[in-house]
This record gives structure tokens, sequence and C-alpha cells, in this order.
């Protein structure tokens, strides 16, 4: 209701012959609020700041109000851009791959463990999605060891396989470098699928080597950072995008894989 605050602890206070715990919340020029223990829901942690500390609001000014009003507006922009999207990807054709049931069951029977009941169904669902001639738009959720990569691998094989190029972004290099050696110990018994890396771990010359064949269609996968999204990046076939972690990418970051013509993206 009233904006940033810094939380300062809890307070006893008596009122009306009554005691009760308070948040003690203090805003900008030593502004200062006390929020009844009953009514915590009504706080909540600011996040988007990043390593910055966000600036305090100052009570009973405008101020919040005038950024909650253009935050909503903004929103509201947003929100049609991407029904515009949608409506587009909902008309647009996508490329139907086709099933290579012998290689894809041998890359299947290679994997070391046993599926679990929900890995199964969306490995099934995402081959299913990439059979239809429509762009395929879809959210794999799962914590932590419960092989979403492996789900990401099985979908890489199939658009490999298919003859397209396969991008997957991550958001910080340590995750890019481990799904390289993923990627490439996964898949070490099909010695023709060609596997590169971008991030900082490559140097300028290396990168710019990378890049050349990518746009040569000489890598069928490449794995990466941000890197993947800057402008000197091109495909000869792109025809898969994984984006691991995707809550860390920016709506407009995602979309580049959408409106820019390098990006040719059928799945």
């Amino acid at each position: 209701d009233h904006g940033i605050a810094r939380f300062n602890g809890l307070d006893k206070r008596t009122i009306d012959e009554v005691t009760r715990e308070y948040l003690h919340l203090a805003y900008a020029e030593n502004d200062k609020l006390f929020v009844p223990i009953d009514q915590a829901d009504k706080v909540s942690k600011f996040i988007g700041a990043g390593d910055q500390t966000p600036k305090l609001t100052r009570l009973g000014s405008a101020e919040w109000s005038t950024i909650t009003n253009k935050v909503k507006k903004e929103t509201q922009n947003i929100a049609k851009e991407l029904l515009k999207l949608y409506a587009e990807r909902q008309r647009a054709v996508g490329h139907g791959y086709s099933t290579k049931e012998e290689k894809e069951a041998q890359f299947a029977d290679d994997f070391p463990y046993e599926e679990t009941p929900g890995q199964l169904r969306a490995i099934q669902d995402v081959g299913k999605d990439m059979e239809r001639k429509k762009p395929m738009d879809r959210l794999v959720c799962g914590d932590v060891g419960f092989g979403k990569t492996e789900v990401a691998m099985r979908a890489a094989f199939k658009a490999v396989m298919g003859g397209k190029q396969v991008a997957v972004v991550s958001p910080i290099t340590i995750l890019a470098d481990q799904h390289f050696k993923s990627f490439n110990k996964r898949m070490s018994a099909f010695p023709e699928i060609r596997i590169e890396m971008l991030s900082r771990f490559r140097t300028p010359a290396e990168q710019r080597r990378i890049i050349k064949k990518l746009k040569n269609g000489e890598v069928d996968i490449i794995i990466g950072t941000h890197r993947l999204i800057q402008p000197d990046i091109a495909f000869k076939d792109l025809g898969l995008v994984v984006i691991d972690e995707e809550q860390r990418f920016g709506v407009k970051q995602k979309e580049k894989f959408d409106e820019d013509p390098a990006f040719k993206v059928y799945t």
C-alpha cells in the first residue's frame, strides 16, 4: 500500500491497553510505520533491484501511486505485445519432425537410469509437440535432480536427427559448461553429432571460429550463455531452442528467438 521500506525488526507496543507485536518498517525521511503482526501477510520482500539497495519510499507522498500506475501501464503494454506474439504463433506453421525410431530407441536405451513417470511423460509430450506442424512452446518444470536435462537431450537428439540445429541457452557460464560436458558424454555413442559451446570460457579467436561454423551449419548443438542472443550470432537452420532456468531471462531476451530472422525456430 505504501511502497518500499526497511524492516527494522519487531516492536511491542501498548495501544488502548492492548499490548501487541508490530513489524517496524522504516521509510524515507525517517518515516515509520508499525504493522500489526496479524497483518504481516501485507508485507513481502522486495525483489527486483539486483545487487543495488532499492530506494525507500516516503510515506504519504504521491511517489508510490505514481510508480504503481506506471508499472500497470507498462504491464498492459507487455500483455498486448504478448497477445499479438501468441496470436502469430497460433497462425504460424512449424516443422513437423519425423520419428527416427531405431536411433531414438538406441539413444533412449543408452540412458543409464530408469525414467520417472513424470520424466517419461514430459519426453513423450515434447516428442509429440515436435512432430506437429505447429511451433512448440512448452515449459518443463521439475525440482533439481528430477531429470529435466534428459528431457532436453531427447528433444535435441530428435531435432539433430531431423537435420536441424539446436541452441541450449543457460543463464550462467558454469551451467553452460556443465551442459556442454553432459551433452558430450550423453551423445558420445553418436560422434556425428557436433557440439560446441559459446561463453567466456572460450577465447575471442575460438568464439569467432565457432560462430563461423554455426552459420555454415557445421555445428549441430550450440550451448552457451546470453552470448547466444548477441547480434553476431546466426544459424544455418535452427530448429529447437532450449532455455535453461528460463525465469532468469527477460521477456524481450526470449522473444529474440521469435523476432530475429537469424533465429529461424521451427519447433
